[in-house]
């Protein structure tokens, strides 16, 4: 029991658990994704009501999170991609760090444009 407890408090699994949990929550979006993009087969009225509903600050907000799930997604990909393929040295659980703060500053530079 205590192994499992080491294990699940160590950076690398909640790196895994942040990469996952923005694929399952990028993927939950999509629907949404594809219903508004859908309205602009309808014409432009129906895209245009679509627009404003995307103009509350309600979405605003998703919208940036949406984009910070986006960067975590990206950057634990890339960090996934350099373990797999680069030989590894000691320099490589810094990663860890560095694709959070990546996926932190992406978020704030888009909050910051948004709002």
């Amino acid at each position: 029991m205590r192994n499992d407890f080491r294990a699940r408090n160590h950076p690398a699994w909640w790196a895994f658990a942040v990469h996952r949990l923005s694929g399952v929550l990028l993927a939950l979006f999509l629907p949404v994704h594809f219903w508004s993009l859908g309205h602009a087969l309808q014409g432009a009225a129906a895209l245009d009501s679509v627009l404003q509903w995307t103009a509350l600050p309600i979405v605003k907000f998703g919208e940036t999170g949406i984009v910070l799930l986006l960067a975590a997604h990206m950057t634990g990909g890339i960090r996934l991609l350099m373990i797999e393929l680069l030989p590894w040295r000691d320099w490589q659980k810094t990663l860890l760090a560095l694709a959070a703060g990546v996926s932190i500053a992406i978020g704030l530079v888009f909050a910051l444009n948004v709002f």
